[in-house]
């Protein structure tokens, strides 16, 4: 017997249209899936360089660059290009068993050449979410190594996101990633978020703020045993949990217990990495001083999908040493280090240098966050926060003392569709609105974006005050 669903396909909707298939066959991911079918899909059909256009010909400035991801801007024919000539020369190869492919290792040295820290080894693979999960395995791996298999747990963030697999949702400290998932597993640990608009308690000062996340940080540690404890992971930027940017030396602060207990700091620059803070990695921006990092997205301005772990050289002569006993380093994907990826990334990172994006973004970062400063004192928006290319507007009831919509009032879902029916792809986390356009964007797009931002913005104060939200 075939079971009916309950949810209907949205009726405006031929069954045989995109929107109609789409509501029958797709598993959507990050989505509210009863909502999805109710009020259908966005089809997009096309986009060039900070525009995307859906199947009704209505254009939209791109203002999260897709997911944070789509740096250089779409349409880049060249990278098109070298993904044709690398599938007609060699469409696959496998890194296993010795094997390689010059792309990637073309790939790799570039990358080492590049990263903010003494990197010495690359592993490739396919997203922010398998890096990270690669990460805990390598620092399990590395421990094991070392005889100390009891340094095991990994330290997060509340806020923070690190992906979705089993290990990295773990490592992501937001309830929808963890609830009805069974999630975190045991051995990840996640301290206080550092929000200061957000977290900080009545008459605290940022100083002291500070200083609290410091203390929380070290008691967690010293509680769980710094025996125990082998890293501590953290987004240069918080993307996904609100874009948030932590206090004036929040990080050398931070790296000074980790280094007092021996704590590896995974940096995390799915996001952050590649100019989007106005440096070529969030850890310059933010004094990080990194033991491994995580690298995806603008690696190849998802042109297709690549990612990469970069690691000292002590660590991978620890590993080579264990794989010598064991006869096998069993860690490793199919697509790791698949030539086209590989050689459409190294291609975008020449691009990249050849048009001198970073010194653009570092620019246009500058603009952006002046522009965005009109908002300030906007009677829904109590905090204007960011950095280079990476910001967002918090919208709440009352500024300050910060006073929160009811999370189920909506009003960040509200402005961000606000956004779009005035051609602006934005993406609101909670009640927090993001903005991360593509790197390209020049100042007369970035004005547009604003300008666009701003008629959403009074749209959505004048419907809070008819709900009666003010």
């Amino acid at each position: 017997m075939v079971e009916i669903s309950r949810f209907a396909t949205h009726n405006e909707y031929p069954a045989d249209s995109i929107e109609g298939m789409d509501l029958q066959h797709l598993l959507h991911p990050s989505t509210n899936l009863a909502q999805h079918q109710q009020q259908g899909p966005v089809v997009l059909e096309s986009a060039n360089g900070v525009y995307v256009t859906d199947n009704h010909g209505k254009q939209y400035l791109e203002g999260m660059a897709g997911l944070w991801c789509t740096a250089i801007g779409y349409g880049q024919e060249e990278l098109a290009r070298v993904a044709y000539e690398q599938m007609v020369k060699l469409n696959y190869s496998q890194l296993f068993a010795g094997r390689t492919n010059e792309p990637s290792v073309l790939l790799a040295e570039k990358l080492k050449k590049m990263a903010p820290f003494d990197a010495g080894r690359v592993f490739f693979g396919l997203s922010g979410s398998d890096a990270n999960d690669t990460q805990i395995k390598l620092i399990w791996y590395y421990n094991n190594a070392l005889g100390r298999p009891e340094k095991k747990k990994i330290i997060s963030r509340k806020r923070g996101y690190h992906g979705v697999t089993i290990a990295s949702g773990s490592l992501t400290g937001l309830p929808p990633f963890h609830a009805a998932f069974d999630l975190p597993m045991p051995g990840v640990l996640h301290t206080t978020s550092p929000h200061y608009y957000s977290e900080a308690q009545e008459g605290e000062s940022e100083v002291a703020f500070l200083q609290r996340l410091v203390d929380d940080l070290t008691q967690m540690i010293e509680r769980e045993g710094p025996e125990t404890v082998a890293a501590f992971i953290a987004e240069p930027i918080m993307g996904a949990g609100g874009v948030i940017v932590p206090p004036e030396n929040y990080y050398p602060s931070i790296q000074q217990v980790l280094d007092k207990y021996d704590i590896a700091f995974i940096d995390d620059e799915v996001i952050c990495g590649f100019g989007r803070t106005g440096t070529p990695f969030g850890a310059q921006s933010m004094d990080i001083k990194p033991t491994t990092m995580s690298i995806a997205k603008a690696l190849s301005s998802a042109y297709l999908p690549i990612s990469a772990v970069l690691l000292p050289e002590t660590m991978y002569e620890a590993f080579a040493d264990r794989s010598g006993e064991l006869g096998n380093f069993a860690h490793g994907f199919t697509y790791s280090g698949h030539p086209v990826c590989a050689a459409v990334a190294l291609r975008n990172l020449e691009l990249m240098e050849e048009q001198d994006l970073f010194t653009h973004a570092q620019k246009m970062g500058v603009i952006l966050q002046q522009r965005l400063q009109q908002f300030v004192g906007h009677p829904i928006v109590g905090e204007v926060r960011g950095k280079g290319l990476i910001a967002a507007l918090e919208l709440v009831r009352r500024p300050l003392p910060r006073q929160p919509f009811a999370p189920s009032a909506g009003v960040g879902a509200y402005c961000s569709n606000a956004c779009h029916n005035a051609g602006l792809v934005l993406r609101n986390l909670g009640d927090s609105i993001a903005i991360c356009p593509p790197l390209i964007i020049d100042e007369q797009q970035i004005d547009e974006l604003v300008s666009k931002l701003a008629v959403a913005l009074d749209q959505t104060q004048e419907w809070a005050n008819k709900q009666g939200l003010l």
